[in-house]
């Protein structure tokens, strides 16, 4: 039950300066192997390659040399401002997944004893979740809007880092957008969605023993897959962080 995700399926190719350093290429061959990716684990961690590249571009004393002296400028404080927003967004959705992991694994453990009042209990939860997650797919939207960071004349290098960090918090709100959406269950068949498998197994209804057991093996994959996308997200957190101290150790030097 791989997590299939449907954002990012268009092409997407940054025009960057032919003498560009080479983690500028190495960039767009990242961008185009994480929208070619068809699992929403593979684009997380094609984010943190993103991150990554940008951090090596960060790295060249001249980059650095020409953020300090933009460090006044409005599209150095775009940038900041866009890296609080994403982080926002990274840890909104980190702590969603700890939460609904939480709620999964309760909800197992209520199926396998049949517990009515745990079913309940994680319908109540699921309604709670659903709210902040819609709050969440709000927020994302807004940063859509927000985005637009102005570019830099003065050298090919430090124009196509600005383009890269746009293009990175654009492809990073894709995809939170994906994951949350996955979440609400709107990217996932019917069969694979938690609130469909816990309906088939209430103890009101009658299914058979081979059929609850692989209900059961299905929610326990969706456990399986909901941990391993919380380890990413948490993955992507610590580089988004690391990417942005670099930036602001750049400008206090």
């Amino acid at each position: 039950m791989a997590l299939r995700s449907k954002a990012l399926q268009h092409g997407r190719s940054l025009s960057f300066p032919s003498q560009s350093h080479p983690s500028v290429s190495q960039f767009n061959e990242n961008l185009a192997k994480m929208e070619a990716s068809t699992t929403m684990e593979a684009k997380l961690n094609g984010l943190r390659n993103l991150y990554s590249d940008i951090d090596d571009l960060l790295m060249l004393p001249h980059i650095q040399q020409i953020i300090s002296q933009e460090c006044q400028t409005k599209w150095i404080d775009q940038v900041l401002d866009g890296y609080i927003r994403l982080l926002d967004a990274c840890t909104t959705a980190k702590d969603l997944f700890s939460q609904i992991k939480q709620q999964v694994q309760e909800l197992l453990s209520a199926l396998r004893r049949n517990d009515v009042n745990g079913v309940n209990n994680y319908q109540i939860s699921k309604k709670k979740s659903k709210k902040m997650i819609l709050k969440s797919l709000k927020d994302l939207r807004s940063l859509r809007c927000k985005k637009n960071v102005s570019s830099l004349d003065k050298d090919d290098e430090a124009t196509a880092l600005v383009c890269m960090l746009k293009e990175a918090e654009s492809v990073t709100i894709d995809v939170f957008e994906g994951l949350l959406s996955y979440v609400m269950g709107n990217n996932v068949q019917p069969k694979s969605s938690a609130w469909s498998l816990v309906s088939k197994i209430l103890p009101s209804k009658k299914v058979s023993n081979q059929s609850e057991e692989t209900d059961l093996n299905e929610m326990k994959e969706m456990d399986s897959i909901i941990q391993i996308l919380e380890q990413e997200i948490e993955c992507l957190l610590r580089q988004l962080i690391k990417t942005r101290v670099f930036l602001l150790n750049i400008l206090n030097h």
